[in-house]
């Protein structure tokens, strides 16, 4: 055997090395991104994104005039003007859509990065999370305020909010697949079930049915 046939020993090649080893922490270890998730995050970004720029040009038309009436106020229940010029629109000083103009453009670009092959550190996807949680949070104030406050649907703003839910909920679905979130071996085997698409089915059932009890005096006069 010549010289260069010869392994060279490494330091690392010490036996039980590998064992002795601390596992990688799922909040800095790359993970990865099922292709459906990939489309997901675009799909969700691309909706809240539309809705957000739709509602952010109402609003400044209504302030230009105060007259103007937006293309999706069509009845007195079915009324983006009634909502955008609304207290609970401006909850934070400024226009709430503002808020889905920044959110949803990093959704886009993690989807982008992610459909082009990028593995992002759990950290990451954990900050996604917290987002999410603060999205859901605030969209179900905002139906609350909507229902029984404004007494006006937008349908912008239940385009955002479909998006958001769906969001939340398989973002996650991963972060408890990869254990970016501590959780119970039962929760993820839950998490992983082919029935996932339950919760956001039923989430959506829920509000629709509120929107039709809320507003059944004016549904019955359609019928």
């Amino acid at each position: 055997m010549t010289t260069q046939d010869t392994p060279t020993p490494h330091a690392t090649d010490t036996p039980g090395d590998d064992d002795n080893a601390a596992p990688p922490s799922p909040l800095l270890s790359p993970v990865g991104t099922g292709l459906a998730y990939r489309w997901l995050l675009l799909v969700t970004g691309i909706i809240g994104l539309i809705g957000s720029i739709e509602l952010t040009l109402d609003d400044i038309a209504i302030l230009k005039n105060p007259n103007y009436v937006p293309s999706c106020s069509i009845n007195p229940i079915i009324s983006c003007g009634s909502v955008i010029r609304s207290d609970q629109a401006h909850v934070f000083g400024f226009p709430n859509p503002l808020i889905g103009l920044g959110a949803f453009s990093v959704v886009i670009t993690i989807a982008v990065a992610a459909l082009a092959g990028a593995r992002l550190p759990g950290w990451f996807w954990l900050g996604l999370q917290a987002g999410t949680v603060f999205g859901v949070g605030f969209i179900t104030w905002l139906q609350y305020q909507t229902l029984y406050v404004i007494g006006a649907l937008c349908p912008y703003c239940m385009a955002v909010w479909a998006a958001v839910i769906a969001l939340f909920w398989y973002t996650l679905l991963h972060n408890l697949g990869h254990r970016i979130i501590p959780a119970p071996d039962t929760l993820r085997r839950a998490a992983a079930s082919s029935y996932h698409w339950t919760v956001p089915f039923l989430w959506y059932l829920l509000i629709a049915m509120l929107i039709l009890n809320r507003f059944w005096y004016y549904w019955r006069t359609l019928l």
